[in-house]
């Protein structure tokens, strides 16, 4: 079998999410930006497109919802628009460069929406709000700062709200297994399986599987390339190249087998 010799846990968790935007159109991800890095669609590239104009206005909006959560620690709508606000402060340019990874400036910022965001659900809101936690899926990402488990916590909240959304379940499987919650992991596979087609049922089961054994993108299975007329074998690593072989050797095409 034939695969794109890449990173194997981000090529799993491709697949998966693209297998359930085909199931389910208008799920609302491009809409969001959820998928594709930073350099996707949606609120916070809106953000960066306008961020020329409307970048003071956004350091006025943190500053003023910064001093009312100070004056009303819990005033949940105050601590929702200083998250967008940080949010869309974060889509200007000194904060994500225009390869999509983030500048110690957007680090810093994305720490502070991660920090508002925690203390706005401190405050158990009755229905947290779920298009705000779409967004924030961004920031505790592994692209952003790289925080599985309150990424669990927001793909929750998601799911609460889209229950048959099998791509928000297979993301919620990836990041419950790095974050080591296998029973919330479990759960989400689960459920993902169930809600395919039957006909994708046993390709997404084995998907997620894969992710369950390697969440950070590592893998046992035991690889044979064959480039230049020259056959190497050994384990993949997160970067798509083999290791084990002596030489490592990177190709667009592999075979796989597995060792008993």
């Amino acid at each position: 079998m034939l695969f794109d010799l890449r990173g194997r846990g981000r090529r799993t968790t491709v697949r998966i999410i693209y297998v359930g935007l085909a199931l389910l159109i208008g799920l609302g991800l491009v809409g969001f930006g959820i998928g594709g890095g930073f350099g996707g669609g949606g609120f916070l590239n809106a953000a960066s497109q306008n961020e020329g104009s409307n970048s003071a206005s956004f350091t006025n909006q943190i500053k003023k919802y910064e001093k009312l959560t100070r004056l009303q620690p819990a005033n949940q709508s105050a601590w929702e628009n200083l998250v967008k606000a940080q949010l869309h402060q974060a889509g200007g340019e000194a904060y994500v460069t225009s390869s999509g990874t983030l500048t110690n400036q957007g680090k810093e910022l994305f720490a502070q929406a991660g920090q508002s965001w925690n203390s706005y659900l401190a405050l158990n809101p009755a229905k947290p709000n779920a298009e705000l936690a779409q967004l924030m899926l961004r920031v505790f990402s592994e692209e952003g700062l790289n925080r599985p488990s309150d990424e669990v916590r927001v793909l929750q909240i998601v799911v609460a709200a889209k229950p048959t959304n099998v791509a928000y379940l297979a993301q919620l499987a990836k990041y419950a297994y790095l974050a080591k919650n296998t029973r919330a992991g479990d759960l989400a596979a689960a459920r993902a399986v169930s809600l395919s087609p039957a006909l994708q049922r046993p390709r997404i089961q084995k998907e997620l599987a894969e992710l369950k054994k390697s969440p950070s993108g590592t893998s046992s299975e035991i690889y044979t390339v064959t480039t230049n007329g020259k056959t190497y074998t050994g384990k993949l690593s997160p970067n798509g190249t083999l290791t084990g072989t002596g030489t490592a050797a990177s190709t667009p095409t592999l075979t796989t087998t597995t060792k008993k």
